[in-house]
């Protein structure tokens, strides 16, 4: 019944499709938005407007397919949802390039361990998010990979806190650095939450679909 439903027809076969590459652009944006940290280069953090354009393009793609009459009625909004819960992925990633290039670069030093770490994390949580759509279509059992995202974001918590001791060791010159460093961590440690959320989305939807 499921994959009847998953893979019904060509519709639903061309947003199947899209979600794929949509999830993979989503991996590749992380994994440059981590290679701007270790490398300190802020020009390399404009692949993350270009993969976003593109991510873009098939998300709207995906819901007008949807809108086309793919899937069966109630299965459309989830779907629709999940894919607005990557898409706030994108915008948390696109904040955080942004604030990085006007992060006090001496303050970045004092932190760059606990971020990098953070974007390894947000990268193996994005991978396992693949792995468990992929889970979905084929029918298997999403719940450890569901675990799994539950278990990296735990870290990332621990982590947040050591960075939240670092900050307030700083003193902060003005109101627009205070700024720049709460809203760049706050968009770091919050793709993790959304990658959370979209795991949790599909194992609901897995669940209703049995």
């Amino acid at each position: 019944m499921l994959e009847k439903i998953l893979k019904g027809g060509k519709l639903e076969k061309k947003i199947i499709a899209n979600i794929k590459n949509y999830l993979n652009i989503l991996y590749s944006a992380m994994e440059c938005l981590k290679n701007v940290f270790i490398t300190k280069d802020i020009e390399r953090a404009h692949c993350i407007d270009n993969l976003e354009r593109e991510a873009d393009l098939l998300r709207r793609e995906i819901v007008s397919t949807i809108y086309e009459g793919a899937f069966l009625p109630y299965i459309r909004p989830n779907i629709s949802t999940f894919i607005e819960i990557v898409e706030k992925a994108f915008d948390a990633l696109k904040t955080c390039a942004f604030e990085f290039r006007y992060l006090n670069k001496e303050f970045f030093e004092k932190i760059k361990d606990e971020v990098i770490k953070i974007a390894e994390i947000n990268l193996e949580m994005c991978e396992i998010l693949i792995k468990a759509f992929q889970c979905l279509i084929e029918e298997n059992n999403l719940r450890e990979r569901n675990l799994a995202i539950r278990i990296c974001e735990k870290k990332i918590d621990e982590i947040k806190q050591d960075l939240t001791q670092k900050i307030r060791q700083r003193e902060i010159v003005n109101f627009w650095e205070g700024k720049n460093i709460s809203e760049f961590i706050e968009a770091l440690v919050k793709i993790s939450d959304l990658i959370e959320d979209a795991s949790d989305y599909l194992y609901i939807l897995d669940i209703s679909l049995r």
